[in-house]
């Protein structure tokens, strides 16, 4: 197993840490990446939490931070239950916290995983084996219109209904067992003259509905804003415009919650604002890390801070 340097990593370890001891939590651990640089760079008296729903994750970072075994404790759960987490931990509040949103580099690249268009595998796309509904079963077993609707609401696919009839066409003398089958239906479907794969977009809204992402992204945003200190951060690292633009609005609302109608002089809802962006403009990798690492073209930093 192989985990990368995570995506704008130097940013996110500038940005993150704060002097004298601290609370952090890693919500999307990973390789441990991210945690590694937090536990390198904090004071010896701080602590770090760190969560993934990936057991395979959760082990390949408890032996690559072995060394730093006082200062982390690691938990193999949802981060949409974070509060819990943090209670387990024996904390009420913290003060740093870390979404890196998406699947990880490792995931893509597990055959096994059932993620990716590149590799022949079984289709699966859950981070959870123990979620109900797989990939197999929204391709095999959901109705064209609720596929075509998956495929446009999270991929943003104009083609969705095409891709969804065929779909449902293909399956009616064989299910559709693998990767390779699903991205060749796609294929067939739109053509090949693209920048990108043309199966990409409709394998990003079906793991996205599969993993329920971007209803746990806006569960998991509404709780860290509660759960942090005065002055803590909230830091989300996005890689498609469907996440960021939850994480946009949702700093926005944080910072001026008021719901009252413009025409009124004064506030009357109370509702208090939380902090303020620090982001006005989310932060982007540097020239040379887009040369390095293609995922890092797409991914975007916005950094909350918490209220005295």
């Amino acid at each position: 197993m192989d985990y990368h340097k995570p995506v704008l990593y130097d940013e996110t370890i500038e940005n993150i840490i704060t002097d004298g001891r601290a609370v952090y939590v890693d919500c999307t651990l990973g390789g441990g990446g991210h945690t590694e640089g937090i536990l390198k760079n904090s004071s010896a008296d701080s602590k770090v939490i760190g969560i993934d729903q990936d057991i395979e994750a959760i082990n390949f970072s408890k032996e690559r931070l072995k060394d730093y075994k006082d200062k982390l404790e690691m938990f193999q759960d949802n981060f949409k239950n974070l509060d819990t987490v943090i209670y387990l931990a024996g904390y009420d509040k913290v003060d740093r916290i870390l979404m890196d949103i998406g699947v990880s580099s490792n995931q893509l690249d597990n055959v096994e995983r059932g993620f990716s268009y590149r590799f022949e595998a079984k289709l699966d796309m859950r981070m959870n084996k123990e979620l109900e509904v797989s990939a197999y079963d929204v391709v095999n077993k959901f109705s064209e219109k609720e596929i075509a609707d998956i495929i446009y609401k999270y991929g943003e696919e104009p083609k969705s209904r095409r891709i969804a009839r065929n779909i449902v066409e293909y399956r009616k003398n064989k299910d559709i067992e693998t990767t390779t089958e699903l991205a060749d239906i796609v294929i067939k479907s739109i053509g090949k003259s693209m920048k990108r794969h043309p199966a990409k977009r409709t394998f990003q809204a079906i793991r996205i509905f599969v993993n329920k992402e971007l209803e746990v992204l806006t569960e998991t945003l509404d709780k860290a804003i509660n759960l942090l200190n005065p002055k803590g951060r909230l830091l989300v690292i996005t890689f498609h415009s469907l996440e960021d633009r939850i994480v946009k609005e949702k700093f926005r609302e944080f910072e001026n919650p008021c719901t009252c109608p413009s025409d009124i002089p004064i506030c009357v809802c109370n509702k208090k604002s939380l902090g303020k962006v620090i982001t006005r403009k989310p932060i982007v990798a540097k020239k040379e890390e887009l040369e390095m690492n293609n995922r890092a073209h797409s991914a975007k930093l916005r950094i909350f801070e918490r209220g005295e």
